[in-house]
């Protein structure tokens, strides 16, 4: 038979008559499958016993040893007799393999029953400073008696860029979805809000009815991340012939509060999302519809099966769930 067809029929061989061995070279792009494949071979020392343990058929078992042979530069199991026996280099990374294939195991292997009591984590939050009023208190009292060993942080939330929560500085965030959320972003729905007005007790609007006109005809605070003075209600009142006489503006819903408490200005915010912040004020429902929304979570995939942060997810669910609404007050 011609040299060129030998080559065709087994590459190997022709390299065995060359000075060059054909088990020199690393294998590119390596499958690391093969590592599998390896640890049953070097246990059962058998082709035959190795292809049945593994369900496969003898050829394609020794087409696997060939490719270990030219990725390690060894030939690994040499005949002796009838039979095979490993080479130095074999009986090295026996054990070596067998812990590696033992590691790859467990870590795909699925997560075991979280045991609360033992875990012992920290999670941040980011939330605004009303959800932290209203819910920090029942997130704390149940993290603490479910699994003493969690520790909460709560950051403040200035804006709803998603970064914190894809380079992992945060682990779960709290709001409204906005468009500047990545759409890898996972979310769940936590509660439905509207937004009503407050007023400090003895107020003039907590003493006769609420129009529309008396609504907008008092001093107003807004509350607003970028310092804009009008949004949606001012659009709603714009079609029913008014306009709000806003006084001031501030970054948030609690210094809104904080000032409506203590001066005659009328702060509109969230009734849910701030209900702790108004106790002792007069929350009224405002004088015209205005589209309720939802209040959600946040959260990366790569955190979507983790166990302990599956936990806290439903923590922060059922605790935002059992807050059932008390409705507004009167003055």
């Amino acid at each position: 038979m011609a040299e060129g067809a030998w080559v065709a029929m087994n590459p190997c061989s022709k390299r065995h008559v060359t000075p060059t061995s054909c088990y020199t070279g690393a294998m590119p792009g390596l499958d690391l499958n093969l590592l599998a494949t390896l640890d049953v071979l070097l246990s059962e020392g058998s082709v035959a016993k190795a292809a049945q343990r593994l369900q496969l058929s003898a050829s394609a078992m020794s087409r696997a040893l060939a490719r270990l042979r030219e990725a390690t530069g060894d030939p690994l199991l040499v005949r002796a007799g009838r039979g095979l026996v490993p080479t130095p280099r074999a009986l090295e990374l026996r054990d070596r393999v067998r812990q590696v294939v033992d590691d790859a195991e467990a870590v795909l292997r699925p997560a075991l029953k979280l045991d609360l009591s033992a875990l012992a984590r920290s999670f941040t939050l980011r939330c605004s400073e009303g959800f932290v009023e209203t819910f920090g208190p029942a997130l704390i009292a149940r993290a603490a008696a479910e699994a003493p060993g969690v520790r909460l942080h709560f950051l403040p939330k200035p804006d709803k860029d998603s970064t914190p929560l894809r380079d992992g500085t945060v682990d779960l965030e709290t709001g409204v979805i906005g468009s500047a959320m990545g759409p890898e972003i996972r979310t769940l729905g936590l509660f439905v809000d509207r937004h009503v007005g407050v007023v400090r007790a003895g107020h003039p609007l907590s003493k006769a009815t609420i129009t529309p006109a008396r609504y907008a005809a008092g001093p107003h605070v807004v509350a607003s991340r970028r310092g804009l003075e009008t949004g949606g209600v001012d659009e709603l009142l714009h079609g029913l012939g008014l306009a709000r006489d806003v006084r001031v503006t501030v970054g948030g819903f609690a210094p809104a509060i904080a000032l409506a408490r203590n001066t005659e200005l009328v702060a509109t915010v969230p009734e849910r999302h701030t209900r702790a912040l108004c106790e002792g004020m007069c929350v009224f429902a405002l004088p015209f519809e205005l589209p309720a929304f939802t209040v959600s979570m946040f959260w990366h995939p790569r955190l979507e099966a983790d166990p302990a942060h599956r936990w806290l997810r439903s923590l922060v669910h059922d605790v935002c769930g059992a807050d059932a609404s008390s409705g507004t007050k009167s003055g």
